[in-house]
């Protein structure tokens, strides 16, 4: 069972849920876009007469996007199809513990009985509930990617990787973009790349409005937004006018219409995500959770995609093998992109002590940043490591060009225990930025500086 509740902008979409629709497909398309647009800053410098800076077109790229959402949307329905997978567009509520009951679009009743049942509904944006116009005049990602004109000048509240990520490419645009920050940015990652990734958006163009909250959002006679926030480190109120506001603070999970308290699923009192063993297994022994409405687990397409097929394999074929969910490798596509796996710096120190570990770093320059003068002041390397004789990697971070790809080469070295040691004994590809993370060599410990030179 499978079905879109509408936003409350109205905005809809196909089977293949959150990541396909309204997140990692539509958002790296875009991402794109504003960089082939850096590019053309570039080109220029090297030898291609074409014009520094030109307009963006968003119908256009929008409708190029939107059209690779659906062919995917149709690939699914096909895949199913083929695999003799029934499919049913309804909205799904437990009946009793074996059988779920949803309702179609003609208003037909189905109900489906069955031995085990998988919740996998995911999440949606939240949007606050103290700030009066919030829901009324807001929108979130899940409207972003599938709106026909430019969202004009923008407020993007939150500092979540959604936030920062979507403000970025807005940027990329040209357009008039500005981050509301409550706290710190990228909560739950290594808060030096956070600031690193930041302060590059600042440099390039993305505001920010650091320590506020939102207090209103209304609606002008012109149809702009009239944003009155509150500026906690001034300790007054400001306002500002917008053609858009996005709210991108967190997600909550959709386990409000699933009628779980009639089955006895258990939910975090909190989160209010479905409470999981390490067998995905519910507080009911035959119904299991996975992915982002699992409490618990990382909000990523591929640990839910590996998740569901491990699930698989435990309850039809001869496997036990469950989840590992120790270095996950992800990737935040802001504009100087930031790739990560293992621990955060903070998370090693509380792991195994400001001693127990050792951290080499570099600051680098891409080549491909030379020739253009393309700013790389923000281009940085972490590598955390334990402190003994082989030193196993704990934790990478890269910020730099293409740093999904760097790190996903990395991860599997990672996973398999590499060690500082055995890295040093790994050739670079030369040149690469990847090379950078082979030739670290200067501790934090050394007080040396971290700027290294380059080809």
């Amino acid at each position: 069972m499978d079905f879109v509740v509408p936003s409350p902008r109205g905005t809809k979409w196909g089977l293949g849920g959150t990541c396909v629709n309204v997140g990692c497909i539509p958002k790296k398309l875009m991402h794109q876009s504003a960089l082939l647009g850096n590019a053309l800053q570039d080109a220029h410098h090297y030898g291609w007469e074409a014009p520094a800076s030109v307009p963006h077109n968003w119908a256009h790229m929008a409708e190029a996007v939107q059209n690779h959402i659906k062919s995917l949307n149709w690939g699914h329905r096909v895949q199913l199809q083929d695999r003799n997978v029934k499919y049913l567009n309804v909205q799904g509520s437990f009946v009793n513990d074996h059988t779920v009951q949803g309702r179609d679009n003609a208003g037909k009743e189905i109900t489906v009985t069955a031995n085990h049942i998988v919740i996998a509904t995911g999440g949606r944006p939240r949007y606050p509930d103290d700030v009066e116009g919030a829901k009324e005049y807001g929108i979130t990602s899940d409207d972003l990617f599938w709106l026909k004109e430019s969202p004009g000048k923008t407020l993007v509240v939150g500092a979540s990787y959604v936030s920062l990520e979507c403000a970025g490419f807005l940027t990329g645009f040209g357009l008039d973009t500005t981050v509301m920050m409550r706290s710190v940015p990228l909560r739950g990652f290594d808060q030096q790349m956070a600031q690193l990734v930041t302060s590059y958006m600042e440099s390039h163009g993305t505001k920010f409005l650091k320590h506020c909250t939102v207090k209103n959002v209304g609606k002008l006679k012109d149809n702009r937004l009239q944003v009155t926030w509150n500026n906690h480190a001034e300790g007054m109120e400001e306002t500002n006018v917008f053609d858009t506001v996005m709210w991108a603070v967190g997600r909550v999970p959709e386990t409000r219409c699933l009628n779980l308290e009639k089955v006895g699923v258990k939910l975090h009192p909190e989160s209010q995500k479905v409470l999981v063993n390490s067998s995905d297994t519910t507080s009911v022994a035959h119904i299991y959770a996975i992915g982002d409405i699992a409490e618990g687990r990382p909000e990523l397409t591929p640990t839910a995609i590996m998740a569901g097929k491990l699930l698989a394999r435990r309850l039809f074929g001869q496997s036990t093998e469950l989840m590992d969910y120790e270095n996950v490798p992800t990737t935040v596509f802001t504009p100087l992109e930031y790739g990560c796996v293992g621990l955060s710096e903070e998370q090693a120190e509380k792991r195994y002590g400001e001693e127990g570990i050792e951290v080499y770093h570099a600051y680098y320059k891409p080549l491909e940043f030379t020739v253009s003068g393309r700013d790389s002041s923000q281009c940085y390397i972490k590598m955390v490591c334990l402190r003994e004789r082989d030193q196993k990697i704990l934790g990478l971070h890269f910020i730099g060009p293409n740093a999904g790809e760097v790190i996903q080469g990395f991860a599997l070295g990672i996973k398999c225990g590499a060690t500082y040691s055995q890295m040093k004994k790994t050739l670079g590809i030369h040149p690469t930025s990847a090379e950078e993370v082979n030739k670290l060599w200067i501790t934090k410990r050394s007080g040396l500086p971290a700027t290294v030179t380059s080809c």
